[in-house]
């Protein structure tokens, strides 16, 4: 029986959803292609009508898996949800950057520049969150706060201290939240110019 192109989209769909949770709860290497596709609720046989090979499936998921999630909060909503308890506890169904960034050294070159290429997207939505009228400025504290979230992130899920690990996030969110505040010279500086024009 031939499958309609709305079905073979939704099946798609599928594998790479199912892909995306397995890869983030086990790393690469761990998960199958026949595991993925059971997870699916397909068979194995019906894989390679959607990819080449499972590197091209971890390539696709990495996009898939950023393509599936939205920054539609404002940025301290975004950082809060980024770095909780949550999201520290449910890598299966959180950020794969965090979760998956660990295992990208031993991964296929096509799998690598879909990991580049969702960091540099992150990367940009951040900056277009980020008040501030210089660009260079905006894009560095992006870069910054990012690499923080996604550190703290890999950090506090590493470790069996409870305490140590809601320190990471706490702390993490506080550097960020004062970093993102103006300094009290600039603050005085621009009530300056207002008193004397």
């Amino acid at each position: 029986m031939k499958v309609s192109p709305e079905q073979k989209a939704k099946n798609r769909g599928r594998i790479l959803s199912e892909a995306g949770r397995l890869f983030r709860q086990k790393g690469f290497d761990a998960v199958s292609v026949a595991e993925v596709m059971q997870a699916a609720g397909l068979t194995h046989g019906g894989f390679y009508g959607h990819f080449r090979s499972k590197d091209d499936l971890v390539a696709q998921t990495i996009l898939h898996a950023v393509g599936s999630q939205s920054a539609t909060e404002g940025i301290s909503d975004w950082i809060e949800t980024y770095l909780s308890t949550p999201h520290r506890d449910h890598p299966d169904l959180g950020c794969p950057m965090a979760a998956l960034a660990g295992f990208m050294r031993q991964q296929a070159p096509e799998a690598r520049a879909s990991m580049a290429q969702v960091l540099a997207t992150q990367i940009a939505t951040l900056t277009e969150m980020i008040p501030g009228v210089d660009p260079v400025k905006r894009r560095t504290a992006a870069i910054g706060s990012w690499s923080a979230m996604v550190g703290a992130l890999i950090l506090a899920r590493s470790i069996d201290d409870p305490t140590l690990s809601e320190e990471l996030l706490s702390g993490t969110r506080a550097w960020i939240d004062e970093k993102r505040r103006p300094t009290r010279p600039t603050l005085r500086r621009k009530a300056a110019r207002h008193e004397h024009p």
